[in-house]
C-alpha cells in the first residue's frame, strides 16, 4: 500500500555550460516535472527515491542521492490512496532529493513521454509545480556554493 508521503528527485549533470537538469513530461497529463512518486509502506524516503529513479528512469542511484532541505505539502485528496490513510490525513509531505547522473543515460518508463535536459531558467519555465521549482532553486544554490568553495 502507498504510504502517505511523496518523493521528488532531480536528476542533474554537469556540462560545459554549467549544470543541466532532467525535466520529464508525464504521459497522462502532459505536465513537466521531475521524477516523483509515493513511498510504499515500510519504505524510507531514501529507499522510495531510489526505487522511483529505477522505475521511472532505469537508473540505480544507490548511495548517490543528495537529500535536500526542501519539503512541500500536497493535499492528500489528489491521491487515489487517500481513503486508506484515514480521515485525519489532509496533507502529505513531499521530500526532495537530487542525483548527479554523471554519464549515465536515463531511460523513461511509460509514465513519461519526453525528457529534456535544461538550464535552471528553462526548467523553471517548464515545471508545473512550485515544489519542483523550490527544490531546483535549493539544488542550484548548493551547486553554486560548492563551485565557489573550491
Amino acid at each position: 500500500m502507498r504510504a502517505p508521503y511523496q518523493v521528488l528527485i532531480i536528476p542533474f549533470r554537469e556540462c560545459l555550460a554549467g549544470f543541466e537538469f532532467a525535466v520529464l513530461r508525464r504521459s497522462d497529463t502532459g505536465i513537466w516535472q521531475f521524477v516523483s512518486g509515493g513511498g510504499e509502506d515500510g519504505e524510507s524516503h531514501i529507499e522510495a527515491a531510489q526505487r522511483e529513479m529505477q522505475e521511472e528512469a532505469s537508473l540505480n542511484v544507490d548511495g548517490r542521492l543528495l537529500e535536500l532541505d526542501a519539503v512541500a505539502t500536497i493535499p492528500a485528496c489528489v491521491f487515489d490512496d487517500v481513503a486508506s490513510w484515514g480521515k485525519d490525513v489532509l496533507m502529505i509531505p513531499e521530500y526532495s532529493f537530487a542525483v548527479d547522473i554523471q554519464d549515465a543515460k536515463l531511460v523513461l518508463s511509460s509514465e513519461h513521454s519526453e525528457l529534456r535536459w535544461t538550464s535552471y531558467e528553462q526548467a523553471c519555465d517548464l515545471l508545473k509545480w512550485d515544489s519542483n521549482r523550490t527544490a531546483l532553486w535549493e539544488l542550484t544554490e548548493r551547486l553554486r556554493r560548492s563551485d565557489c568553495d573550491g
